[in-house]
């Protein structure tokens, strides 16, 4: 594959990627709100991938040899059933621009603190200030939420909130672990599903029986196909292509396919006050991954 052609690929995995981000936002909001609640919405996210992934897992194990058992719960909780169920949960507060921007912006701002408070690692200038945009960004947007521009929000940014701090702890668990993007996912959903019986039982069942087949079925398509294994792949395609922050860089789109989606699907209002938050998440997100940092380097070394 010549150099182009490499780069071209990455380009578009990095937007598609970006583009089923902002698709699952809204898609989860919808149905929060309409006929299908979030532990139902968490059977389809993770169960369908746990069950295609079956031979991964299987051959992987559910206790991978030489990974510490730290860094797999991390990833369990990080993207696991309690991720979901914190992220969904907040779909039904809050509406999909809110979640673009406290998913995509804050995770950053708690991975660069987690870094710091158990490695030292600090930021250099240029994902220092994407770290601020990324703040001006959240704090925009939670103030309208707690003035009342738009009543009870704040719910579902707290929890938002919350979903994108347990992420962060997914990142960096999983960069230690050692382990492949499909044994990661695999692994994942396998321990979320065994999570669900259990969470299942002390609901006393689901409620995606009573739920109509037809909103059923395009969840089980956009929760377990689309972001449970579409996603991923494209996601690693952009990261093989491009390199970590290059492509961890296309996530400052994530809020602005969730506000149009919100907008165009669910008309869902987009204010001049998300308008700026979602602005202030791109710059921020795109500066806080190093991916402008990076490039330049890469130029320099280049030439």
């Amino acid at each position: 594959m010549t150099v182009n052609v490499r780069l071209s690929a990455g380009l578009a995995a990095g937007v598609a990627s970006a583009l089923i981000a902002g698709i699952w936002q809204v898609a989860t909001r919808h149905s929060t709100t309409t006929t299908i609640a979030p532990a139902d919405l968490a059977i389809l996210r993770y169960g369908i991938p746990a069950i295609v992934l079956m031979p991964v897992w299987l051959r992987v194990g559910l206790l991978p040899r030489g990974v510490p058992l730290r860094w797999l719960t991390g990833m369990v909780l990080g993207a696991g059933l309690p991720f979901g169920l914190v992220a969904m949960t907040g779909t039904r507060f809050a509406p999909s621009a809110h979640m673009g921007v406290f998913m995509a912006g804050a995770c950053p701002l708690f991975a660069a603190g987690l870094a710091w408070m158990f490695w030292r690692e600090r930021p250099d200038r240029a994902r220092a200030s994407g770290l601020v945009f990324l703040a001006a960004g959240i704090g925009i947007l939670g103030a309208g939420s707690f003035r009342g521009v738009d009543a009870g929000a704040w719910r579902g940014d707290l929890l938002f909130l919350l979903a994108a701090a347990l992420w962060a702890g997914f990142t960096l668990s999983f960069r230690r672990a050692g382990l492949g993007a499909w044994q990661g996912a695999a692994i994942v959903s396998a321990w979320s599903a065994i999570l669900l019986v259990p969470w299942l039982l002390w609901r006393g069942g689901t409620g995606l029986l009573d739920a109509p087949l037809r909103d059923v079925l395009w969840q089980a398509l956009m929760q377990g196909a689309v972001a449970g294994l579409l996603g991923l792949w494209i996601f690693g395609a952009a990261v093989a292509r491009l390199g970590g922050s290059q492509a961890a860089a296309f996530g400052g789109l994530a809020p602005v396919f969730s506000a149009v989606g919100g907008w165009w699907w669910l008309a869902e209002p987009v204010t001049g006050v998300d308008q700026f938050a979602i602005a202030s998440a791109v710059i921020g997100v795109t500066l806080a991954s190093g991916a402008c940092t990076r490039g330049a380097r890469a130029e320099s070394t280049a030439g």
